[in-house]
């Protein structure tokens, strides 16, 4: 059954990352603007060299033609160049995602320490004020926009991950608080207590093994969201990574580009998520 979940996991990731590549083909092919190329105002430019830069788009304008060739290059390991940036797309993933992957990760993780430790300090020690602080801390950052943390790390000097940090902070506390708080409301848990268990082994042995399936399937769903959140943290604060390409390659238009973009972020995406549900199969496989 693992075997099938996992084969069932992977066939979906490859449908889903080539239907969405798709899709971002086309939405970038009908977007206002794709077939002006900036170069082509340069005066400097004679009128073969613009009607050169107008010829090499030309390939583009048939969506399921370019898409098609696209695939077949991709199957070779060429993932075609940008235009924007007049590069490899292949190098320019290979050199910017070392960087997405620092900065979404470490924020990733600073995040969970911080909604987690919030959110059992509220459950185990049951004060007002920890629930007040919680509440109001979480749902302060959840009204900020991303790009206006982005902002703040800029002019305060921060690190980038810690805006990311703060970016997936309250929606973590805010799932994980409702969690516990379920749990800790189950009759067994109050029996638990009612027979003086301390709070520790209730948390270990009757707590976390309701809610922590649904905290894993979570961490997958905040890959997405670090991700995603990656985009104006890097452009605003000027970190060569992948959500800063995205950004410069949507402003260009830039269909080499967005394409492999858009099938990068769907296959981790997609990868984060398979993974949780395998892990919370396994875990309720061994708990049956």
């Amino acid at each position: 059954m693992l075997l099938w979940r996992i084969g069932r996991h992977l066939l979906s990731i490859a449908g889903i990352v080539l239907l969405g590549g798709l899709i971002s083909a086309t939405l970038v092919r009908f977007a206002p603007g794709f077939d002006t190329d900036e170069h082509q105002f340069d005066p400097h430019l004679s009128a073969e060299s613009v009607r050169a830069l107008q010829e090499s788009r030309s390939g583009e304008h048939n969506v399921l033609r370019y898409y098609t060739s696209y695939l077949q290059g991709a199957l070779h390991g060429d993932l075609g160049v940008s235009h924007a940036l007049g590069q490899p797309v292949r190098t320019l993933l290979r050199d910017r995602w070392p960087v997405t992957l620092k900065v979404a990760g470490i924020g990733l993780l600073m995040g969970w320490l911080l909604a987690t430790a919030l959110a059992f300090a509220v459950s185990l020690t049951r004060f007002a004020a920890y629930e007040i602080l919680g509440t109001t801390v979480s749902g302060a950052f959840l009204c900020i926009p991303a790009a206006v943390l982005a902002l703040l790390s800029v002019i305060f000097n921060a690190p980038g991950y810690l805006a990311i940090a703060f970016i997936v902070f309250p929606k973590i506390y805010r799932y994980t608080r409702n969690l516990l708080a379920k749990a800790y409301g189950m009759p067994h848990i109050t029996a638990a207590r009612a027979r003086g268990l301390g709070e520790l082994r209730i948390l270990f042995w009757h707590v976390l093994p309701v809610a922590g399936p649904q905290m894993i399937a979570l961490a997958g769903i905040t890959v997405s969201i670090a991700l995603g959140a990656s985009i104006p943290v890097e452009s605003l604060c000027g970190l060569p990574g992948i959500g800063q390409l995205a950004w410069q390659a949507a402003l260009a238009r830039d269909l080499p580009l967005l394409v492999n973009l858009t099938a990068l972020v769907t296959l981790v995406t997609l990868l984060a998520n398979s993974s949780a549900d395998v892990i919370v199969y396994m875990v309720r496989s061994r708990e049956a």
